[in-house]
């Protein structure tokens, strides 16, 4: 998945708009302008569009935590420079203050099912024996999930995705 498609599905699922993506972005003490939002909310096509980067996305993020969660005092976090599905998805459990079980029942909601220990060992370091990289479908599919869970009954294009969420993640880590 893509940084721009990350933040479209985020920001439908969650009901933001530009200028409280802005204000996100500002309690994690990184400026934005609604000009750059808008860009990286448009569509490959459109030619406003701009690709957001890694650093952009976890600036988000981390504002996405502090507004759901609460501002730490003192110096927010470094800004990652490379990111990954992995740290996406353990960005999104901390803003969501979600527990393994939320996150496999937001899986079950589009019918993709993981175990406890193959959802543990995206969250594990790197260099652990049991790490696992957390791929694009998995995330999409917790992203799409959380999108039926708050959005119910909506029939948009975020809904209308492929046929891959009736696979099981031991095909695909």
């Amino acid at each position: 998945m893509t940084n721009n498609d990350v933040f479209r599905r985020i920001r439908y699922t969650f009901d933001l708009k530009d200028s409280l993506m802005v204000d996100i972005f500002a309690t994690a003490d990184y400026t934005v302008t609604k000009e750059q939002v808008s860009g990286w909310l448009k569509k490959e096509g459109d030619e406003s569009y701009s690709e957001a980067t890694d650093t952009d996305l976890a600036a988000f993020l981390n504002g996405f935590i502090n507004t759901r969660r609460g501002k730490l005092d003192g110096v927010q976090p470094e800004l990652e420079v490379r990111l990954n599905n992995n740290m996406i998805l353990r960005k999104l459990r901390i803003a969501l203050d979600m527990k393994a079980e939320d996150i496999l029942e937001t899986l079950q909601v589009v019918g993709f099912r993981l175990s406890k220990p193959e959802l543990s060992a995206f969250f594990r370091k790197p260099g652990h024996k049991h790490y696992r990289e957390c791929k694009d479908q998995i995330l999409r599919n917790f992203l799409m999930g959380m999108q039926r869970q708050l959005r119910p009954g909506d029939t948009s294009e975020y809904q209308q995705d492929t046929d891959e969420n009736t696979d099981t993640a031991s095909d695909n880590i």
